[in-house]
């Protein structure tokens, strides 16, 4: 069910990976009024002559999100890339959310993150956790999407295990139910397409794998041994570190483990089936089906 396919739909982040595909898959769908939002127009041109509207906007500046919001009813928040600056994204987001209403939008979808919770010294379900209560509070309807961790992380990771034999971690025994970009897009879309109402979705795989089946599942693809081998949370951080990781990457990474390996992002739900009309991929078959990427 499409219910909402001619209404006029704004993605912010369009140029983004996330937004890009977003926009692609509301094409494919036959969504007839679509608005691409971003900071640099020049940058979509090609977007453009496919039909697509685009306008300025910039989480910075809340009077270019209003105007840019002039006449849209959904509205996808796609979460900014404004990581480590104290208050930064939650800042941004809630400009969006504030023009939003002054816009008269009347449905925001927001991609969020799987168990946030209020810690400034955890930046990323920080800035999550005080969006949502922003979002909560508003008198807008609304689909918060808490996306697990990207599948597809885990071919990078998944290349250096295989050629070192060891996939170093600090998750402890717990699972994390990776989704793939393509399923977060995919139930973006859908929820701009057909959610109603107030709701939250856990935005996950089928299942929770835990890095020793995730390494069993790189050794059986590669043809290679690969085990996992967990590592307290500083260790994982020089680890990264000595790897040439950023160090506001390295920080967002470990904390991704130590948070799985406190139990937050084990949770399934079949919130893509509901939304995309399809199951998502498994862990083993994104691995399979880029065999290629692991070397």
């Amino acid at each position: 069910m499409t219910k909402f396919i001619n209404s006029t739909i704004a993605v912010s982040g369009a140029s983004g990976q996330l937004g890009s595909r977003v926009i692609a898959l509301l094409q494919q769908a036959g969504a007839t009024k679509i608005v691409a939002l971003t900071r640099d127009p020049g940058k979509l041109a090609d977007l453009a002559k496919s039909g697509i509207e685009v306008r300025r906007a910039s989480f910075d500046d809340e009077a270019s999100l209003e105007t840019a919001l002039k006449g849209v009813e959904r509205f996808l928040i796609i979460s900014t890339d404004s990581v480590g600056v104290e208050g930064g994204r939650s800042s941004q987001h809630n400009r969006a959310i504030a023009a939003a209403e002054r816009a008269g939008v009347k449905h925001v979808a927001y991609t969020s993150v799987t168990s946030p919770y209020p810690d400034p010294a955890r930046i990323i379900p920080n800035d999550h956790y005080w969006t949502e209560v922003r979002l909560a509070a508003s008198p807008l309807d609304w689909s918060i999407l808490r996306n697990n961790v990207y599948a597809d992380s885990l071919l990078q990771s998944g290349a250096h295990a295989v050629a070192s034999g060891t996939l170093y971690h600090a998750s402890g025994s717990n699972g994390r139910a990776y989704v793939t970009r393509e399923d977060c897009a995919a139930a973006a879309a859908g929820a701009l397409l057909k959610a109603e109402g107030k709701r939250i979705y856990d935005v996950s795989g089928p299942s929770a794998p835990n890095m020793d089946e995730v390494a069993a599942t790189l050794a059986q693809v590669s043809g290679k041994p690969v085990k996992a081998l967990n590592v307290p949370v500083e260790g994982l951080k020089a680890g990264l570190a000595a790897a040439g990781v950023p160090p506001i990457y390295v920080e967002v990474l470990a904390l991704f483990d130590a948070d799985t390996a406190r139990g937050y992002f084990g949770i399934v739900t079949d919130a893509v089936t509901e939304l995309a009309g399809r199951p998502p991929q498994s862990v083993a078959e994104v691995i399979e089906a880029n065999k290629a990427a692991l070397g």
